[in-house]
């Protein structure tokens, strides 16, 4: 479904009764991966997924390249929706999505789920790295960008035994518009360091992290965890950094049992 807030076209889905589960999703992708989750959470949850601005159904706002922005469009979503609170779930990008979130609008928090992220910002090597992947987008499109990342997204693996997760992941990606990945990078690149704020976090908060996630690797869930008062962290066995989309089944039951423990 499409909405037109404050003048900008988003694509989300609403499914579901219950608390409001809200899904932001990783780059260079789109509401799409959280199929798995709106499948089977849905008979007890709302659960919202939303296209961040040039993904999926959603328009691109080019001056929007803060992941404040982003933040910020969320929150018109659900001011849209008329939700005054929910949990929100972000998995790498959207784990940096959910920080902003935390920062700005810690009144509409129920809980978070961090799942594949990291709460440092990039160093000048991942800043330079961001610029190059914008200039393979620029020179090679959408395609290029799928090569660069899949093998980033999912472990060995699920590239060697689940062809049809490889091919759902790259259409997804190609899908993407050139100048939305651009704008990803952007503001991927320019996002504050979190650490600090880690210690400030007071909601309940569920850490995830595929235990073969090379973009994300464990010991940045365990730093997270670590600084989060009454945080939990589970590992995925046999996934990489799309562990929601690659083990489903254990990513789910983690984050049923989380809701359940804080009655959410």
């Amino acid at each position: 479904m499409k909405a037109v807030i404050h003048g900008v076209t988003v694509g989300y889905s609403d499914q579901g009764n219950g608390t409001p589960l809200v899904c932001i999703h990783a780059f260079p992708l789109s509401k799409t991966m959280w199929q798995p989750q709106v499948d089977a959470l849905t008979d007890t949850y709302r659960v919202i997924t939303i296209d961040l601005g040039g993904h999926g159904e959603s328009e691109i706002v080019l001056w929007n390249d803060t992941l404040d922005g982003y933040a910020k469009g969320v929150i018109h979503l659900l001011d849209h929706l008329g939700i005054a609170q929910a949990v929100f779930v972000g998995l790498s990008m959207g784990g940096y999505i959910l920080f902003s979130l935390y920062r700005n609008y810690p009144d509409r928090i129920q809980g978070m789920v961090l799942a594949d992220t990291r709460a440092q910002a990039d160093s000048e090597e991942g800043k330079a790295g961001r610029r190059s992947m914008a200039e393979v987008a620029f020179s090679d499109g959408a395609s290029a960008i799928a090569d660069l990342m899949i093998p980033k997204l999912l472990a060995p693996s699920t590239i060697e035994h689940h062809s049809e997760i490889v091919e759902q992941v790259r259409q997804m990606i190609l899908q993407t518009p050139t100048a939305g990945i651009v704008v990803d990078l952007v503001a991927m690149a320019a996002r504050p360091d979190s650490t600090e704020l880690l210690s400030t976090m007071t909601c309940p908060t569920l850490v995830i992290v595929g235990e073969n996630d090379v973009a994300t690797p464990v010991a940045e869930s365990h730093y997270i965890a670590e600084r989060i008062a009454g945080s939990t962290l589970v590992t995925i066995p046999e996934a990489g950094h799309l562990s929601n989309f690659e083990q489903p089944a254990a990513f789910n039951e983690a984050l049923r049992g989380f809701l359940t423990t804080h009655r959410l």
